[in-house]
């Protein structure tokens, strides 16, 4: 049993946050019975008997059938209120408004977690709309504006071996070609994404450094076919400027606890 912090690890609390983040990663993929126990290594029976009750809790759904498991609504609620009450996402939120007014494209706020980043904030331009928000979705790091940015923060020692998961043909699947990528992020002061997350879709990553290193960052994301060199120096001229203003006005957050 893992121990945190100098407490051992609650096995059936352990076992519990593990089947709804699996149960998060599928989407709409739901899951049998099976499925879930052989993932997590659960015996039928306990598994059977923890779904029933997060199901009677409203943390899992399941069909009509009562053979197929997803996650539930409380997730939704839940995350939800994470957002709500964190300060720095509050105070984020109107300049990602006013970053998305100036450039006309979409922009985004993320925090690093784990290897990945969760997206906390976007604001979607008119141009180019995605059929699914990107709020409350997680993505590795090393494909996106907003990872690189946060892990140039970072000593390169604390990158891992690799080999990384590709979702283009242009994302980083190696520790070198990635911490080459990311010394020219330190050189420049903003991290460059073109195409490495998404086909078409160009972004440019700025780290919020009101905490040391950082653990957020602003991006805005613009398809290549409206990217120019004239429209790529102002989107990095309007970021910059965000970013000062932001870095500023987070600090006064009204004594708010400091989250770890």
């Amino acid at each position: 049993m893992s121990e945190t912090g100098g407490v051992r690890e609650v096995k059936s609390a352990a076992r519990t946050v593990e089947l709804l983040e699996l149960l998060a990663t599928r989407g709409d993929r739901p899951a049998r019975l099976q499925e879930l126990a052989d993932e997590l290594g659960v015996p039928r029976s306990s598994m059977y008997a923890l779904l029933q009750t997060l199901i009677s809790r409203g943390w899992v759904r399941t069909d009509v059938t009562g053979s197929l498991y997803g996650i539930g609504l409380h997730a939704l609620l839940t995350g939800t209120s994470y957002l709500d009450s964190d300060p720095r996402v509050r105070v984020v939120r109107p300049y990602l408004d006013e970053a998305s007014q100036a450039l006309g494209e979409t922009i985004h706020m993320g925090r690093l977690d784990g290897r990945g980043v969760a997206y906390l904030a976007t604001r979607e331009s008119h141009e180019y709309l995605r059929t699914i928000s990107r709020v409350g979705r997680r993505l590795p790091a090393h494909v996106g504006a907003l990872g690189k940015a946060l892990l140039a923060e970072r000593d390169d020692a604390e990158l891992p071996e690799g080999p990384y998961e590709a979702l283009t043909p242009n994302s980083h699947t190696g520790r070198e070609s990635l911490a080459a990528d990311l010394a020219q992020v330190r050189a420049r002061g903003h991290a460059i994404d073109r195409e490495e997350g998404v086909l078409g879709i160009v972004g440019f990553g700025f780290a919020l450094r009101y905490d040391s290193p950082a653990q957020d960052a602003i991006s805005c994301s613009v398809p290549v076919t409206r990217l120019t060199p004239e429209h790529e120096e102002r989107i990095v001229a309007v970021m910059r400027e965000i970013r000062g203003r932001i870095e500023a006005t987070a600090p006064g957050t009204g004594g708010a606890p400091h989250w770890r």
